[in-house]
């Protein structure tokens, strides 16, 4: 499977994000933002020419790009082959969940003092619960990846930011494997409100024990429902 120019069109939307002095960091980002918002399944190829011809860039900006974001898990490059979006193992689900635990759990320990600035976790998850509502579980998910960035935000790291927009993105690509996703996803819906919820109220411990117990069941559910993927694939 391969990108078409069909597929990548949209990309063409994402144009005024580059300038005349548009870099290889600058489209490695749109990608990684369309990777964590489930645009590109796992596995599929991307088209050079599709990609540079839609966000009107070079060959050479291009490989940059995807260079960087192989160098983030995010793509493979197979030789005499092309660039592939990756595969993840279970192992890797599993890491990426010990990476979450330590990152977002830790950004909720040391927030400060409150208030707390809640407002664009509150947006996500109304985001997801419109969504849900529509039964529009694509977008739930992509709610879910918003919900989640916006909580690390709050650290106000700019790197910190980066490391979770790869980590995301990453784990977005084990989603798309998942046959029920709104058994995935639809539960967690409560528990991302009752998360802002105890931010809201200035409860620190409170929003950090709710956010481990999500992180520690989120990861054996996404693992259990992906580990028969990863074994038909020859994965595990």
């Amino acid at each position: 499977m391969v990108t078409t120019e069909t597929e990548v069109g949209e990309l063409a939307e994402d144009r005024p994000l580059l300038t005349r002095t548009s870099t290889a960091e600058r489209v490695a980002d749109i990608l990684r933002t369309r990777i964590a918002e489930g645009y590109f399944p796992p596995g599929q190829r991307l088209s050079e020419d599709s990609i540079g011809k839609a966000l009107g860039v070079s060959r050479n900006t291009l490989r940059e790009a995807f260079r960087l974001l192989t160098h983030e898990r995010l793509l493979v490059h197979v030789l005499n082959r092309g660039v592939f979006l990756k595969v993840l193992t279970v192992a890797d689900v599993e890491d990426i969940y010990r990476t979450r635990r330590l990152v977002e759990c830790a950004v909720v320990r040391h927030l400060g003092e409150p208030p707390f600035a809640v407002d664009a976790l509150d947006a996500a998850v109304t985001a997801g619960e419109n969504a849900a509502g529509e039964e529009d579980w694509k977008r739930v998910s992509t709610a879910n990846i918003h919900f989640h960035r916006e909580l690390v935000a709050l650290a106000g790291s700019p790197r910190t930011d980066e490391l979770m927009r790869s980590v995301l993105a990453e784990l977005r690509l084990a989603f798309h494997v998942v046959s029920d996703p709104r058994l995935l996803h639809e539960p967690y819906l409560l528990r991302n409100r009752e998360i802002v919820q105890a931010l809201a109220a200035g409860d620190r411990a409170a929003g950090e024990e709710l956010l481990a117990r999500y992180l520690d069941d989120s990861r054996a559910n996404l693992v259990a429902a992906y580990g028969h993927f990863a074994q038909e694939a020859g994965l595990d």
